[in-house]
């Protein structure tokens, strides 16, 4: 299952909200070496228990908005 996720990185309180097509995910990590999308990676295996290595982030690795790619649903 695909999905589209806008990224709230360095937030003060991480919770998730869904916004029309997408997840909107607020993460308390910074933005930094790829910290903020590993832990959106894991926020994902959490909310749809699966285990962190059926998430996988497919684009936007540098932007806002992501398409991460779910295995098992």
């Amino acid at each position: 299952m695909k999905i589209r996720v806008r990224v709230h990185a360095g937030a003060r309180v991480a919770k998730t909200e869904q916004r029309g097509t997408e997840l909107h995910v607020w993460v308390n990590t910074p933005p930094i070496d790829g910290k903020a999308n590993a832990r959106v990676a894991e926020v994902l295996a959490d909310l749809y228990d699966v285990s962190k290595s059926a998430v996988r982030l497919t684009s936007g690795h540098t932007s806002k908005s992501k398409l991460f790619e779910v295995d098992g649903l």
